[in-house]
Formats: C-alpha cells, sequence, structure tokens
C-alpha cells in the first residue's frame, strides 16, 4: 500500500506536534517542583519520544520521508509559556491548564485523521493512531485530576 500525500502530509503534521509536545513537556517539567507532577510530565516526555518514533517508522514503512522538527507555532508557545510562569505564583496550575490544552488538541487532531472518511488508512496506522488517542485521553484525564489537586 503507498499512502497518499494527504495521509502523509498528515502524519507528518501529527510528528510536528509531537515533537512540539515533547519539548513542551520537557519545559514543563522543568518548571514545577511538585514531585507527583514532575513524574508526569517525565511520562509524557517519554511517552511523546516513543510515539515520534512510532510516527517516523510507520511514515517510512510506507515510503514517505518523516519530518525532523517542531513548528514555530509550538517555539512560540512554549516562550509564552516560559513567560508566564516567570510572571505566575501557581506555575504548577498554570502548566497543568496548558497540558490540558494541548492535549485536547492533540485529541481533536487525532480524531480528524481518524474518522475521515476521504483517507483509508493501513490497519496498522489505524492501531496506531487508536493507542496513541487512547493515552492522550488518559493524559488529559490525569491533568485534570493534577490540577484539581493543586488548586
Amino acid at each position: 500500500m503507498k499512502y497518499s500525500e494527504k495521509i502523509s502530509n498528515r502524519l507528518n503534521d501529527l510528528l510536528t506536534r509531537t515533537y512540539d509536545a515533547e519539548k513542551g513537556y520537557k519545559l514543563a517539567q522543568d518548571k514545577v517542583d511538585n514531585p507527583t507532577v514532575k513524574k508526569f510530565l517525565a511520562d509524557k516526555v517519554q511517552q511523546r519520544y516513543n510515539f515520534g518514533h512510532e510516527l517516523k517508522k510507520e511514515i517510512q514503512t510506507f515510503g514517505e520521508l518523516p519530518d525532523k522538527g517542531g513548528s514555530i507555532k509550538g517555539d512560540l508557545h512554549r516562550t509564552w509559556m516560559n513567560f508566564t510562569t516567570t510572571f505566575t505564583s501557581d506555575d504548577t496550575e498554570r502548566i497543568l491548564e496548558e497540558v490540558e490544552r494541548g492535549e485536547k488538541a492533540s485529541l481533536e487532531e487525532y480524531n480528524e485523521i481518524l474518522n475521515d472518511d476521504d483517507m483509508v488508512l493501513a490497519p496498522s496506522t489505524e492501531n496506531m493512531l487508536i493507542k496513541h488517542r487512547n493515552e492522550i485521553k488518559e493524559a488529559l484525564n490525569n491533568a485534570k485530576t493534577y490540577e484539581e489537586a493543586v488548586s
């Protein structure tokens, strides 16, 4: 099976978002003191690292080239996060709010791809995307729980 340009582009968009999320989680991890939240964020760094490798492998399996870096939008978001946490007294709660916002956006992107009737995904791709989406849902629920605990 050969991927269409549309599928390849969408998977590379996910890969770019994954790079951005991994970098964002690393930044967030450095900004919090709460050991439980720090561990949660470290786990998300590793998760997104794994997602990136899985996405790259899947893209390459179908003869396409994976993107190599994050996006300007992700860089700007991290800069903004860095700036706002400098002036916020409750960094952990604010960071967890940003985690939730990012995870919701990721879920939307995964759902758009999985629910796009115009794209026929290989079973391996569909299974990988469903697995990632379910792990993102779990991360979102955990972020909400941690945010409630620290507020």
